[in-house]
């Protein structure tokens, strides 16, 4: 059997399954590549409340990255919820040359901080000198503009103009019945995609965000290019929601 490409996620464990480490691997088998991990913390969570994060100790962090890095030829990196700085800054040395998508996990549906607002800036400033692509939501996107998203496009051009890296802008938490996910490519290219909003519980849309990062992560390994991984990932993801 050809030995499938390998993915690697970073960030924190959902005790149910519907976000994170979870979410990603399973979105990994479905599209058929190898998903292993990293775990940033752990949480105590349902799609409606988050009871309890505990963090991981870095150096037990630091040895699954190393773990993973020494045995696998990892094609793609897909980063979450990282917790702190430091668990950030330890994910930093094992990136290389890796393609990295980076998913700024802030700030949890239920709105629970995810990771400390007053280090996150300087923190994802430096993970986003590696990154590949990175995939804020609008309330994210804000967070890192300093002002309230009212242009989807227009943001995502800021966005990319300031951090001077590819970006997915998500726009599934918009209020209009036409969604856009809006890509805005290393060069400053804009790309829109839309869908139709759709009424879905919280067991659907918890983790919508994961999914579509590690889809894209996945189709990445799978040696199709960033629009090409970006367009199959948001299609496989409504295909997703809607099945």
């Amino acid at each position: 059997m050809e030995q499938r490409p390998v993915c690697l996620s970073v960030g924190g464990s959902d005790s149910c399954a519907g976000a994170g480490i979870q979410a990603d691997l399973r979105v990994f088998e479905a599209l058929g590549v190898h998903g292993c991990s990293a775990i940033t913390a752990l949480t105590a969570q349902n799609p409606e409340h988050i009871l309890s994060i505990e963090p991981s100790s870095v150096t037990h962090f630091t040895a699954e990255l190393e773990a993973m890095m020494s045995y696998y030829d990892v094609c793609c990196i897909k980063t979450g919820m990282l917790y702190d700085a430091a668990h950030l800054q330890a994910l930093i040395p094992w990136i290389g040359d890796i393609p990295l998508i980076v998913d700024p996990v802030l700030i949890a549906s239920s709105g629970k901080h995810l990771f400390d607002k007053d280090t996150a800036k300087p923190a994802y400033e430096a993970l986003l000198n590696h990154a590949t692509l990175w995939t804020p939501n609008l309330e994210e996107a804000a967070y890192f503009l300093g002002s309230k998203v009212s242009d989807g496009k227009r943001a995502a051009q800021a966005l990319q103009d300031k951090y001077q890296k590819a970006v997915l802008l998500k726009g599934g938490h918009g209020e209009n019945d036409l969604l856009q996910d809006i890509y805005c490519d290393a060069s400053g290219n804009i790309l829109s995609f839309e869908h139709q909003k759709q009424n879905l519980s919280n067991p659907q849309t918890h983790g919508t965000g994961c999914r579509l990062a590690a889809a894209i992560a996945a189709y990445l390994a799978l040696n199709h290019d960033l629009s090409e991984s970006i367009a199959l990932a948001i299609s496989w993801l409504q295909s997703d929601l809607n099945s």
